[in-house]
């Protein structure tokens, strides 16, 4: 994966953020993720899900597509799909859903999956410890609930957290032709 370097850049700035701070952690009892908001949630994604984060890149529509699906971006030489995540799971629209500079891209890279998922807002790296790792689930009734493990608390926030491989195995997601 050669797109790693805006994430990279990211986690590094944050490391020294924290060594500036005093707040060296271990590695082997601390997470990293990519948290973003989505129709009013907070999520984390995996760090080593997310290859990149884009900025709304000029893309082609696609014809007979389903209407989540943007359309087609060439990313440095690669075709990249970009869907409106908020519209593929049916979550209300949000006040900065048309366009806004904060709408951010999360490209990811999997065997099965590389798409770029447009996001509200991408709030960073979050780094949590395994004791606010809570194995609680999204309420059943939530469109997010099946693409989602567990979730993080932290400074009384909820971080659910987003699986892109979840997404990857979802065959309406792989299926956006009318």
């Amino acid at each position: 994966m050669s797109s790693n370097g805006f994430i990279e850049l990211l986690r590094l700035a944050d490391r020294g953020i924290k060594r500036q701070k005093g707040a060296h952690f271990d590695q082997k009892t601390q997470w990293l993720g990519v948290a973003f908001s989505l129709g009013g949630y907070h999520l984390v994604a995996p760090l080593g899900d997310v290859a990149e984060v884009l900025s709304l890149p000029a893309y082609t529509s696609v014809p007979l597509s389903k209407p989540w699906l943007l359309g087609i971006a060439n990313v440095r030489g690669r075709l990249l799909p970009i869907t409106n995540l908020s519209n593929f799971l049916g979550l209300p629209p949000s006040s900065s859903n048309y366009q806004s500079a904060n709408q951010k891209i999360l490209v990811i890279d999997q065997p099965k999956l590389f798409s770029g998922l447009q996001v509200d807002e991408i709030l960073g790296i979050q780094t949590f410890s395994q004791g606010q790792y809570q194995p609680i689930e999204m309420p059943n009734d939530s469109p997010l609930a099946q693409y989602t493990h567990g979730r993080f608390k932290q400074n009384e926030q909820i971080w659910y957290v987003f699986m892109p491989s979840l997404l990857a195995q979802d065959t309406r997601y792989l299926e956006a032709a009318l």
